[in-house]
């Protein structure tokens, strides 16, 4: 079950598809990133932020299941799925569905701390969870209130 939930829309452009019209599979890896990358900004931190702090994230590795494809000009929730706090790794799932709401394809990446300076493993900055159960704190709050 997951603690957080965060939804993006992104649109097929023309140069993501091949000559069928379909989404290209690498592209779905892309889409976790951009997903990924407006879920922190909707947060309040920006990669830029976390490298100006001192912690750099590769990525240690990607899954992906295609089960459906994309085609050009869909609009495409992207929806990022957060199931256990981070440590020294950080792995966010994703969910990405076509405008039927239909599941196309699903994964996860796992993301690593590692301090810029030393390029040493770290474990998660105290800051970034702070920040982290802060949002989660408030987006718990949201739902309820919703569902009254």
């Amino acid at each position: 079950m997951a603690i957080l939930s965060y939804e993006h829309k992104f649109r097929v452009a023309y140069k993501d598809t091949d000559q069928m019209g379909v989404m290209h599979h690498s592209n779905y890896v892309v889409l976790y990133e951009k997903a990924r990358t407006e879920w922190l900004r909707h947060m309040g931190i920006t990669y830029a932020e976390i490298e100006q702090r001192g912690i750099m994230s590769p990525i240690l590795e990607v899954h992906s299941k295609y089960i459906y494809p994309a085609f050009y000009d869909e609009l495409l929730t992207v929806r990022v799925l957060l199931e256990e706090m981070p440590t020294a790794r950080f792995t966010i799932h994703t969910e990405v569905y076509n405008p039927a709401g239909k599941l196309i394809n699903k994964g996860y990446v796992v993301l690593g701390f590692i301090s810029k300076e030393s390029r040493r493993p770290c474990r998660i900055p105290t800051w970034f969870q702070e920040a982290l159960e802060e949002y989660i704190a408030q987006n718990r709050l949201t739902e309820d209130n919703d569902k009254e």
